[in-house]
């Protein structure tokens, strides 16, 4: 029987008909798609490149510029927000503190429920079921306005109103409880079922809160849902031009379009005095997270200041071009190099190999005319060895020569091209990534550096409200505690815990120092001492959480002997006063004690670590230089590991329980998280170099694996082969044209075997001829 030869089915077929054997080989196998991808990937980041680079250019007021200004605007509006919460909570903190009793009258309780607020411009008591007057106090309040707020909410939480008729001003309410029993002769009792309970409504008018502005020239200003001015600050030398008159307008005109019931804010440009444009934000003072206080009121913040026009002129579009024609320049060179160098070789050789299968299995003069022409040596490296090794297989069919050997040692084969590809294409990119077009301090515009320590200044404001906060609360709890059994105090803290979230755990010291009563988690509590008077202080100086308490003093009941508990702690949770840091495009923001040493942070930290950079150290020790001294701003554009960096210092406040501690608030923003036309430019320049080397990589390391690793190991085996081994079977593992030339040597190497069989066991006269017969008889 005659052997099934694995060949193509042209064998027989005229010459014409076998080149087009070459067009049939699998277009997404072998050696074309790497090296066409490479190619075109290649040209794609050079395309690119010119795209993206010639894109950049500067503005007459950089994009960050813009986005800072809204940012401070967003931040003042906090502030706001957080004022407006934290007086709406106090009126009604105190209003269920009230201890009302039978011998309460509404002007003795309104004496007392407002006796401690110094900030109110006028009060009155309602009855909370019929809205009649009971009592007033101070200015006049509105009554209209009161009475509105009282039928809207006949139950439950009365938001703040906001008054502009005869001078603005925030009317804040609280419900005041009696006991059912109670009569007032004042009361309409026909309309109030004997016995019920009976509740009073406390209405407080005050001013809107002031607002805190920061940054020379920055002018900072309220505004009603109409656009209104209601509350005006300026800091420095700021002064209304012209060109502000426009931008409360479009804030409106913005706020409407965004929803009024949202915290949403924006930047606008204004008209330009002297070459100098103004640059305003707006934020709108509502809830972040669902209903609040201040969602109804409809209070928008508008923040405004002139800047000088960018003078600096970034143009790119001529490196884009010069660096994208390079690259263009390299990927044709490779292509070019893989074309000429690997993949006509290797189709030549791939076309070799068949035409010699074909003459092992064809008989007469087919046999002869395909064995009788040499085979071409092409390329170099493996199709260089692959080639004379099937030129010396040849002439061993043809009995010309016997076995040959080669050397072991041999020259660069395609590893070494590749490798080379790689390294050019590398020369390209590692200067792309690492090099050229770096942005550097100066390409941070002034304003931009001013804003970042106009937010640090913010953030300061913000963490002492917070602070202040949980001291003017902890003072109530304080006050409450006097006179009462402990079973009763501590249900007191046990109430305030619940109420507060911001502590962790409360707890009484007595004069020693020892903890006589506490609720709550186990304090971080390290240093023992008994502080006098109140304020807000850290209680331990080592371990995984630093523990900031505020403290009080529990005053003890006139005519009665000293409670055990002289002082009170309140541990404010440290999650909360994180939370307080954390604002959009402010970077990482730091809290130092004295020592530079952090307390709070908005992203993962170590108790009492130092700054993470020394520049920041010292920024931060410029801020303020002793505990107890006022201090002032300070910001720096900084050069870190990973650039430059918009750095900023603020002292964390310069009265009230926390100005004497000589804390910090410190916070870093990386240049390359502003848009900036240096920082955009850097980034896009890195963007095309990584592209260009991953895809470099790719394409090459691909081409490695389907083509070049094969050719090695086809290349060993043919040389086995031509050295006269007849028994290693060679296997295809590809549909490819390595896999072709595989297939076409396993015929050669069976026809060889054939051979060698024959050889031995018959005279050889005509040892090819006697071959040819035993095959043909097969």
């Amino acid at each position: 029987m005659r052997k099934e030869a694995v060949l193509p089915t042209e064998s027989r077929a005229p010459r014409r008909h076998r080149v087009r054997r070459r067009a049939d080989m699998p277009l997404l196998g072998g050696v074309r798609p790497p090296i066409v991808l490479l190619l075109l990937l290649l040209l794609v980041v050079a395309a690119l490149t010119v795209a993206g680079l010639g894109d950049v250019h500067s503005e007459r007021v950089p994009v960050a510029v813009l986005n800072s200004e809204q940012q401070i605007a967003s931040d003042t509006a906090l502030s706001v927000r957080t004022a407006i919460d934290a007086e709406a909570s106090t009126v009604r903190r105190t209003a269920d503190a009230y201890p009302a009793a039978s011998t309460s009258t509404p002007a003795s309780a309104l004496k007392s429920l407002t006796a401690a607020n110094k900030a109110d411009l006028g009060s009155a008591l309602l009855d909370a079921h019929t809205g009649k007057l009971l009592a007033s106090g101070g200015a006049s309040v509105a009554l209209a306005q009161a009475e509105a707020a009282r039928k809207a909410s006949e139950q439950g939480t009365i938001a703040p109103r906001l008054v502009t008729s005869g001078g603005t001003r925030l009317l804040y309410f609280a419900r005041v409880t009696l006991p059912a029993q109670q009569v007032d002769a004042n009361q309409d009792q026909n309309q109030v079922p004997t016995g019920a309970e009976r509740q009073w409504l406390l209405v407080v008018s005050e001013a809107l809160p002031t607002v805190t502005t920061s940054g020379d020239g920055r002018i900072a200003k309220v505004l009603d849902a109409s656009g209104k001015a209601l509350v005006t600050a300026s800091h420095g030398a700021a002064s209304p031009t012209a060109a502000d008159s426009g931008l409360p307008r479009s804030a409106s005109r913005a706020v409407s379009a965004s929803g009024r019931d949202s915290d949403a804010s924006g930047s606008l440009l204004g008209a330009a005095t002297s070459s100098r444009p103004t640059v305003a934000g707006w934020a709108q003072v509502a809830s972040t997270t669902g209903p609040g206080d201040t969602d109804d009121l409809g209070l928008v913040v508008l923040t405004s200041r002139v800047v000088p026009a960018s003078t600096a002129a970034a143009d790119y579009s001529g490196f884009a071009i010069e660096a994208a024609g390079a690259l263009a320049g390299i990927a044709l060179l490779l292509g070019l190099a893989l074309n000429f160098l690997v993949q006509r070789p290797l189709l030549r050789l791939y076309l070799s190999a068949g035409r010699l299968a074909r003459g092992v299995t064809e008989d007469g003069s087919a046999e002869e005319a395909e064995l009788d022409r040499p085979v071409p040596v092409h390329g170099i490296g493996e199709l260089a060895r692959i080639g004379k090794a099937l030129e010396s297989l040849r002439q061993q069919l043809l009995g010309e020569s016997g076995p040959q050997e080669f050397p072991a040692r041999r020259g660069p084969g395609y590893r070494a091209l590749a490798a080379f590809g790689l390294v050019l294409v590398a020369c390209w990119a590692l200067p792309m990534i690492f090099v050229l077009n770096r942005a550097d301090a100066g390409s941070v515009p002034a304003p931009v550096i001013a804003n970042q320590q106009a937010r640090a200044e913010l953030a300061a404001n913000r963490v002492r409200q917070s602070l202040d906060q949980s001291y003017v609360e902890l003072n109530d709890v304080a006050a409450s505690l006097p006179g009462k059994s402990r079973a009763a105090q501590t249900e007191e803290l046990r109430h305030a815990l619940s109420k507060h979230g911001q502590y962790r755990s409360l707890y009484l010291l007595d004069r020693s120092g020892a903890i006589t009563l506490r609720v709550g988690d186990t304090p971080l509590r390290t240093l023992v001492h008994v502080p006098h008077g109140g304020g807000v202080t850290t209680v331990n100086t080592s371990g995984r959480i630093p523990a900031i308490a505020s403290y009080a003093q529990v005053r003890p009941v006139k005519g009665q002997a000293a409670a055990d508990g002289v002082v009170l702690f309140g541990e404010i949770d440290v999650t909360t006063l994180n939370s307080t840091l954390a604002r959009p495009n402010l970077g990482t923001v730091w809290v130092t004690d004295a020592d530079c040493k952090v307390l709070a942070a908005s992203e993962g930290y170590r108790a009492f670590q130092d700054l993470p950079e020394a520049g920041l150290t010292r920024l931060a020790r410029a801020a303020q230089s002793a505990p107890g001294t006022v201090g002032t701003a300070t910001s720096k554009v900084l050069s870190t590991s990973t650039g430059p960096s918009v750095d900023a210092a603020a002292p964390l406040a310069q009265n009230g329980p926390t100005a004497h501690l000589g804390w910090r608030v410190v916070t870093a923003e990386p240049a390359a998280a502003l848009r900036l036309p240096a920082t955009q430019a850097q980034q896009r320049t890195m963007l095309v170099g990584i592209l260009a080397l991953a895809f470099g990589a790719a394409c090459l390391g691909w081409l490695h694996v389907v083509v070049i690793r094969p050719l090695r190991a086809v290349a060993a085996l043919i040389e086995k082969l031509a050295g006269g081994d007849r028994r290693t079977v060679l296997h295809p593992v590809n549909h490819d044209e390595i896999g072709s030339v595989t297939r076409s040597l396993e015929l050669i190497r069976q026809a060889l075997a054939d051979r060698s069989r024959a050889a031995r066991s018959e005279p050889a006269d005509d040892p090819f001829g006697s071959w040819r017969e035993n095959t043909l008889q097969q």
